[in-house]
């Protein structure tokens, strides 16, 4: 039997690019473990630079390929991340409940998003290590959902070791960037306007010059 024809982007009807960032340590290749793999480990591994893993997930009938980046939080890899941020279509910060600092430098990382990333980029707010003991917590729930307020943003805390709301959090980040794709698309006068079309010197009847570039 012939095998089915190749069909071009057939596989997903939206490729949605994220980004993990946060601090070292907060668990964020263990989100991204989670989400992408469905397991779990208590070997912590720093990432080095840059990592990303692919999962596709359904939402409202579409196809959603869901591209993710994982970022070391450490200080000294912070100029290799930065070159990621203009990609991204929807960022997760990370800060783990059990660590005041990575919560209070929550600030931080969303001033560089400020400078780095696209103004209409979509973002998350995600208190990791829900299940340890209360004994342990540093940032009351409380706290981290008026940080997400000030800066209009959702927010979840989530375990990564339990599968606490790891599926909500990607899931709620991707339906809110394909429900904007999706406005975007049905308004065809926002889309940018092409300059230097091939066919534009055509259309007026003159050549275009072999060397613009380097004529005078």
């Amino acid at each position: 039997m012939a095998a089915p024809p190749v069909r071009a982007r057939a596989d997903y009807d939206y490729l949605i690019k994220l980004l993990l960032i946060g601090d070292s340590g907060v668990g964020k290749s263990c989100l991204l473990l989670r989400f992408s793999d469905g397991s779990f480990t208590t070997s912590f591994i720093t990432t080095i630079g840059i990592d990303f893993k692919i999962r596709t997930i359904e939402l409202d009938g579409k196809r959603i390929k869901l591209q993710i980046w994982d970022t070391a939080g450490q200080e000294r890899f912070r100029t290799i991340t930065t070159a990621y941020y203009r990609g991204a279509m929807g960022i997760l910060l990370v800060y783990d409940v059990t660590d005041e600092s990575s919560f209070n430098n929550i600030r931080n990382w969303i001033r560089n998003i400020e400078q780095h990333a696209s103004d209409n980029v979509n973002k998350i707010l995600v208190g990791n290590k829900a299940d340890m003991d209360e004994s342990k917590r540093a940032v009351p729930t409380a706290k981290g959902q008026a940080l997400a307020d000030e800066y209009g943003i959702k927010f979840f805390e989530t375990s990564a070791k339990t599968n606490l709301n790891v599926e909500q959090v990607f899931f709620s980040i991707a339906r809110d960037i394909k429900q904007r794709l999706a406005e975007t698309d049905s308004k065809p006068e926002d889309r940018t306007i092409k300059i230097n079309k091939p066919d534009q010197a055509a259309a007026e009847g003159t050549a275009a010059p072999r060397s613009a570039c380097c004529g005078s």
